[in-house]
């Protein structure tokens, strides 16, 4: 069957209905209690997700077209954690890309082949334009049609299954996209209207968060993201940090970062960039929960160390064959307990054996 002619039902006659036993939701259930727990370094314990993929799925963009096929191509990735009982919580997401935020600012979208929407140019052609630039409606750009799935996932999701929270860029990744690379030099020549942008930005999601926790239903101090569950009430992406020196982000972006976090209730950071030493004005953050990083540009030992205690360290996606897991299997592992490894492999049988294997090296 051609990925290009799937639709919802073709994927649903594909894989079974999605429903979870009694003896599934009890585990599910003493999970979310484990991730929960997370924050204290004296009784954590490792979290282990395997990421193995589904055959015969449509392409990012087809989903895209589609709120019941996406539905039925996210309950049947969710399928596979099932069967392994690996440490991924019962969640699924409304898949729209990372251009969300940038896009309700102005910045066209862009559809790569195979591939979820992403922002095709700045919105603004100078700094000067930040100043006048209105803060947009909570419906704006694909907005009001993430509250429209939202919706609808809700009156169809399988008992036990949740909404993970959608794509959220920071204040300063959304900046750079609603002013491109130009942004960097308006840190010399404009830094007024970068400071602008950044406080109208944070603005946004000041608002933003809590409409789509109470669209999805997340309610109390956690919420669900890339199949963990974290304390707080949103995670931001400062992956474009690594593009500007520590310094900046001290000085422009941590005030911004720290006035959002407070206004929403807390919540963790996504970093896929290369340099390191932001990552410790991250976890200056007092409502920064947890952070994630790909251990394969950052010493996730060292990292484990230097976070504080009770902050969540978890790895961005790494594969089976990557030094990071190998050194896992040989026994070495961070004295840091609170930790989650999301680790990609080739097959469900493969994810089994690592999954196994991973728990059996892990330090008791």
């Amino acid at each position: 069957m051609a990925a290009a002619t799937l639709t919802a039902g073709s994927v649903s006659s594909a894989f079974p209905a999605l429903t979870i036993n009694q003896r599934q939701r009890d585990r599910l259930d003493r999970l979310d209690r484990a991730w929960e727990a997370m924050a204290d370094p004296a009784t954590a314990r490792p979290k282990i997700l395997i990421a193995a993929p589904v055959d015969g799925l449509p392409a990012p963009e087809v989903q895209f077209a589609d709120p019941d096929l996406m539905l039925a191509c996210e309950l049947a990735k969710l399928r596979n954690h099932l069967e392994l009982e690996d440490d991924h919580v019962a969640s699924v997401r409304v898949q729209f890309g990372t251009a969300q935020v940038a896009h309700a600012f102005g910045c066209p979208l862009e559809f790569p082949t195979n591939s979820l929407p992403a922002a095709r140019a700045p919105a603004l052609a100078s700094a000067e334009e930040a100043l006048a630039l209105a803060l947009p409606a909570l419906t704006a750009g694909l907005y009001g049609r993430v509250a429209e799935w939202h919706q609808r996932w809700r009156a169809r999701l399988p008992e036990g299954v949740r909404i993970q929270h959608p794509d959220i860029q920071s204040p300063f990744n959304t900046a750079h996209l609603v002013r491109g690379n130009d942004l960097l030099m308006d840190f010399f020549d404009s830094p007024e209207a970068v400071g602008a942008l950044l406080d109208k930005v944070t603005d946004f999601l000041i608002g933003l968060v809590p409409e789509l926790n109470r669209q999805i239903g997340s309610t109390g101090g956690f919420f669900d993201d890339w199949g963990c569950r974290w304390r707080g009430r949103a995670r931001i992406s400062n992956c474009s940090m690594h593009m500007i020196r520590p310094e900046f982000y001290q000085r422009f972006i941590l005030p911004r970062d720290l006035r959002l976090m407070e206004a929403i209730g807390g919540g963790r950071i996504h970093y896929c960039g290369t340099h390191g030493r932001v990552i410790d004005w991250f976890a200056s953050n007092p409502r920064v929960h947890g952070i994630d990083v790909d251990p394969g540009h950052h010493d996730f030992w060292d990292l484990a160390r230097r976070l504080p205690p009770e902050t969540v360290l978890v790895t961005t996606g790494t594969s089976a064959d990557s030094p990071f897991v190998r050194r896992l299997l040989a026994g070495d592992w961070p004295a840091k307990r609170n930790l989650g490894v999301l680790v990609y492999v080739q097959s469900l049988e493969e994810g089994r054996r690592l999954l196994a294997a991973l728990r059996a090296a892990m330090p008791g």
